[in-house]
């Protein structure tokens, strides 16, 4: 594929030889001398000098820099584009497996792809464009729209609802019931029944090994857009919002509510019936335990401001150097006799 073909598929301009001709993609440090790079973070600018790319998507003209240069507002957003021009997902035809097993009442859509041991129970509904991958399991009363994708292993519990172009990785568990038991007198456990349900707006996208808990009354809810990467764990009648990202091993506690636009990084834990407000950043392996405002950014456990967070951290690796000149002005003070 040309340079020139790719910046007008991109909506780049091209600075330096159009004509190039351009296999693939790589990073910035692993780019042969055919492949297009990018440059989003300007503390990665030293290694343009070193890379042997054929060229570079940056946002200006490179300086002391002889590889041509796709002008981008967004280098890392249109190097993603670029990725889907040289491997664009694969077409499912479709069609369904024979060993698949789909109960009359079942409806599903135009032009689904429904593979081999597929379980879809009675009175679900699927949209069209629908892909389910071998061994997914729909169960009773779920309403899926369209361009559904459920990878090996995914299973949508009963009654749940799902919007438009929803992923769910491998081993996903959508509507399990939620984590919820009421203690006996004789210090034994009823478990309360799990009679809610999850919605998940559209364009969600959930990674591999998550799962959504249902709501014991009530719903669970995912909003718009958000991003949920493997291994997250949500608890019953959970709220999040529209575009926020959940990274891997995050977990939250039931009746807790997530704003829009909030990032919670790796192994960032939420307790029960919080509210953490939009725009919220809470950094990797945080504990929160108060309600957070709308644009916190906080670290730690407990989670504090982050800045604070950070000036504490300095003093916390000085504290044997401290309790030793501690030990030096008490004897100096208070002298044994």
């Amino acid at each position: 594929m040309k340079l020139s073909e790719i910046a007008t598929a991109l909506g780049c301009s091209v600075l330096g030889n159009a004509d190039l001709e351009i296999s693939g993609v790589a990073g910035l440090e692993d780019a042969g001398p055919s492949e297009l790079t990018f440059l989003s973070n300007p503390k990665y600018t030293p290694l343009v000098r070193q890379t042997k790319a054929a060229a570079i998507l940056a946002n200006a003209a490179l300086a002391d820099c002889d590889v041509a240069v796709l002008v981008s507002a967004n280098p890392y957003l249109d190097f993603a584009r670029a990725i889907e021009l040289f491997h664009p997902a694969p077409r499912r035809e479709p069609g369904i497996h024979p060993t698949a097993v789909i109960a009359e009442s079942a409806t599903v859509g135009e032009n689904a792809s429904i593979g081999p041991f597929v379980v879809i129970e009675s009175g679900a509904v699927i949209g069209s464009n629908t892909a389910l991958h071998p061994h997914v399991v729909i169960e009773r009363d779920v309403t899926i729209r369209d361009d559904f994708e459920a990878h090996p292993q995914v299973t949508v519990r009963h009654g749940t609802k799902i919007g438009n172009r929803v992923v769910l990785h491998n081993g996903v568990t959508v509507g399990s019931d939620g984590f919820g038991f009421a203690r006996r007198s004789d210090g034994s456990h009823h478990k309360i029944p799990q009679a809610g349900i999850v919605i998940i707006e559209d364009d969600v996208e959930i990674q591999a090994g998550s799962c959504i808990d249902r709501a014991a009354v009530g719903e669970t809810r995912i909003g718009r857009g958000t991003k949920i990467d493997n291994l997250v764990q949500i608890g019953h009648a959970v709220k999040v919002g529209s575009n926020t990202i959940l990274c891997a091993q995050v977990g939250i506690a039931g009746s807790t509510t997530v704003g829009d636009n909030c990032v919670l990084a790796g192994q960032v834990g939420l307790v029960n019936h919080l509210k953490i407000g939009d725009g919220v950043l809470i950094t990797a392996q945080s504990g929160v335990s108060t309600d957070l405002p709308d644009g916190a950014k906080v670290s730690g456990y407990p989670a504090t401001d982050n800045r604070q967070w950070l000036r504490s951290t300095v003093v916390y690796n000085k504290l044997p150097e401290l309790a030793r000149d501690v030990r030096k002005l008490r004897k100096k003070i208070a002298p044994e006799d």
